[in-house]
């Protein structure tokens, strides 16, 4: 996906996560995130943006921390997390091709890192928003769910941090049966190894299959095993449930 592309759907996803919250209401339960109400979905999500907006709009080139969570509720919380979604939107759009910036993920350039990442963290968050509503997370639209299970994957459990590990090696294959992408996760006492577009044909110890937006949720957390075909080891689908969670350190 093109950085614009993804851009995009930062712009879409954080409008269609604010329409959730103000319809929510910010004492809302949020059921993809127990613990938290919408309020708490907020005010991180929004520290994540501005965050994120002071590497790509000041260029620190190190690790710079976080400016911390918003003391703010109601309709105050709801225009300052707009703000800062509507900023992180105009400095990506407005950033150098060439932009050089922290990143902790491998990508093309750095603007490709936050445009991507940003994209799918507001993505997932607005899934977060929608949980709180009757209805639940809507639909993701395939190609960004499969950027997003490509991201998820490849890079996020990719690092030496991911505790996906197994005792023995095992294969857990993920297969989009919409978008026809496939990855093979070869699992170890090591972290995660991810082949895309593997041909497919070595026996998996479990397979999820499903829509790409199915995957891309269920692998995120945000909805249940059963949302997504599961065939093979249940037992290596429950580790991924039990270990794969990305935390705000």
């Amino acid at each position: 996906m093109s950085i614009d592309t993804h851009i995009d759907a930062l712009d879409t996803a954080g409008k269609a996560l604010l329409t959730a919250a103000a319809a929510a209401g910010t004492d809302a339960e949020v059921v993809t995130c127990p613990g938290w109400r919408v309020r708490d979905l907020l005010r991180h999500t929004t520290m994540v943006h501005r965050w994120a907006t002071a590497f790509v709009a000041e260029g620190h080139t190190s690790y710079h921390p976080d400016g911390g969570e918003p003391d703010l509720d109601g309709d105050a919380l709801l225009a300052y997390v707009r703000g800062g979604h509507e900023r992180l939107v105009a400095a990506l759009r407005t950033a150098p091709a060439d932009l050089e910036c922290w990143t902790f993920l491998p990508a093309p350039s750095p603007l490709a890192f936050w445009a991507r990442r940003q994209a799918h963290e507001t993505t997932v968050h607005r899934a977060d928003a929608e949980s709180a509503l009757p209805a639940g997370p809507g639909p993701v639209d395939p190609a960004l769910a499969a950027d997003g299970v490509d991201e998820l994957l490849r890079a996020m459990h990719g690092r030496d941090k991911s505790r996906v590990r197994t005792e023995r090696p095992a294969l857990l294959r993920v297969r989009a049966t919409d978008t026809g992408d496939l990855w093979d996760v070869h699992l170890s006492p090591e972290a995660p190894r991810t082949e895309r577009d593997a041909d497919g044909t070595r026996p998996a110890d479990c397979e999820l299959s499903g829509p790409a937006d199915r995957l891309y949720l269920t692998l995120w957390n945000r909805l249940p095993l059963d949302a997504v075909r599961m065939s093979g080891d249940a037992g290596l689908a429950r580790l991924w449930r039990e270990n794969s969670a990305i935390t705000w350190s």
